[in-house]
Parts: structure tokens; C-alpha cells; sequence
């Protein structure tokens, strides 16, 4: 139980690395607040290889390379852990849905885990779009145009992201369980001891 303990943890710090990788590179700006990316894949991965836990402590690893690196947009300690902290652990709750993802890939059903991946990716998004929605017209009223409300201007800028990341991340994942459902699907000890006997 502690081995698999440290192995969940090892993946899900290896993760956060590599998300911060991701969100290094290049992205579809479509303003200067809307940038979306695939830089939620390596936390969606975790979360439908070792469920909602695991991809909470990804995410929020996650959240704090983003201060430590400098890469974080600061107002307020509030808004930083808002963001930071409480928006990249909501990432893992796509993980709620590992048990459907992982069935449908034991049982060979790809076009079901499709399914379940491009849902639980959309959960999962929309789990930390809603943070971001929250902390954008909260902390960020002045950014929002002189004739739009603050509420309408943080739901179309979170709405437009989260749905662009959405659509780019679920693409990713779908193309990652149809070509290495390995990195996806976890084999129980029992199974990994009858596919080395074999």
C-alpha cells in the first residue's frame, strides 16, 4: 500500500512537471485573456489512470510550480490561492470518472472510453473554468469592458477558454486511449503477474 502510495505521488509530481512544460509552450491566444492549450493533459492522464485524488494533488502541484516558477498573475493572496491553488486541484475531479474509463478499456470498448475521456475532460475543465470565473469578476472587474458587466465579461473570457482548452485536451486524450491506452489503463498486481507468466 505504501509503494503504490509513493508510485501515485511520484506520477503525480512527475505530471505537474510536466503540465508546467506544456503551458510553456506556444498557445492559441485569441486575446490577451483568452490563451488556450493542452497544458491540462498530463493532469487529465493522472486522473483517469489513478482517479480524482490523485489528479487533485497533480493539479494543486501544479498550481504551486506556477508561483514558484513565476509564471502566476497575482492580485491578492486570496485571488492567488483562488486560482492557484483551488482552480489546478479541480482539474483531478475529471477523475471521477476513471472507474467508467478504465471499465471500457478493460472490456476493449474504445468507442465507451472515448466517451467517458471527452466528458470527463469537459468536467474537469469546466471544474476549474469555474474558479477562474469566479476569481475574474471578483479580482478583475476593471479589465472588463466599459458597457459589459464584470459577470459577463469573466463568463465570456473563462467560457471561451475552458471551452477551446476543452475541445484541444479532449482531441489529445481521445488520440493518446486510441493509439497507448497503456499510459491510461492500470494493471492490477494479479494481472501483471499472469501477463509476465505468460
Amino acid at each position: 500500500m505504501k509503494n503504490t502510495r509513493l508510485v501515485v505521488l511520484l506520477e503525480a509530481s512527475l505530471m505537474a512537471a510536466f503540465a508546467v512544460i506544456l503551458d510553456l509552450l506556444p498557445s492559441i491566444k485569441l486575446s490577451p485573456s483568452i490563451s488556450i492549450s493542452i497544458a491540462m493533459v498530463p493532469i487529465f492522464l493522472l486522473s483517469y489512470r489513478r482517479g480524482w485524488r490523485a489528479g487533485l494533488i497533480g493539479g494543486f502541484l501544479w498550481g504551486i510550480l506556477q508561483i514558484a516558477l513565476g509564471d502566476a498573475w497575482i492580485a491578492t493572496p486570496v485571488q492567488m490561492v483562488i486560482e492557484y491553488f483551488i482552480a489546478f486541484a479541480f482539474i483531478g475531479f475529471a477523475g471521477m470518472f476513471a472507474g467508467k474509463i478504465q471499465s471500457a478499456l478493460g472490456s476493449g470498448q474504445r468507442p465507451r472510453a472515448f466517451f467517458w475521456v471527452v466528458l470527463a475532460t469537459f468536467a474537469g475543465s469546466l471544474a476549474r473554468y469555474f474558479w477562474h470565473f469566479i476569481a475574474g469578476f471578483v479580482f478583475f472587474a476593471e479589465y472588463a469592458p466599459d458597457e459589459m458587466s464584470p459577470l459577463l465579461f469573466s463568463l465570456i473570457v473563462n467560457g471561451i477558454t475552458m471551452l477551446g482548452s476543452a475541445v484541444l485536451c479532449s482531441v489529445v486524450m481521445v488520440i493518446i486511449v486510441n493509439i497507448a491506452p497503456r499510459l491510461i489503463k492500470v494493471q492490477s498486481h494479479q494481472q501483471e503477474i499472469s501477463r509476465k507468466a505468460s
